[in-house]
């Protein structure tokens, strides 16, 4: 039996991070969470062999999205990132067309939708 790849969730909203948590863990998704880009950075320097999928908040105090992801994608650059914000899709693109991002889910979202945007990525 494969063995689950990890969930690393990065966001500074505490409800943000437990609830989809939460609702990953309800799906039986092993999860890690990080309350900043730093220390997403960290742990996924940690376990990146073990992270399948990252849901990055694009809007954060400190190391910002974007440099979170240039962060992640020097530790490897075939990190899969799906960027989480309350910008629109087109205003996202123009930030990092050219990072290289697995998919973008944007803010307020759904447990069904969380879901089936993270099941189409693992």
């Amino acid at each position: 039996m494969k063995q689950k790849q990890y969930i690393l969730v990065i966001d500074d909203e505490e409800a943000v991070r437990e609830a989809v948590t939460d609702i990953l863990d309800l799906e039986d998704l092993p999860v890690l969470a990080a309350n900043s880009g730093e220390e997403g950075v960290a742990l996924y320097a940690q376990h990146h062999d073990e992270v399948g999928l990252v849901i990055l908040d694009l809007s954060m105090p400190g190391l910002s999205g974007q440099q979170t992801l240039l962060r992640l994608k020097e530790i490897n650059p075939d990190v899969q990132v799906l960027l989480s914000s309350g910008y629109s899709r087109q205003e996202v693109n123009g930030f990092f067309a050219d990072l290289g991002v697995t998919g973008f889910l944007q803010k307020p979202y759904n447990a069904l939708r969380l879901l089936e945007i993270v099941k189409s990525h693992l």
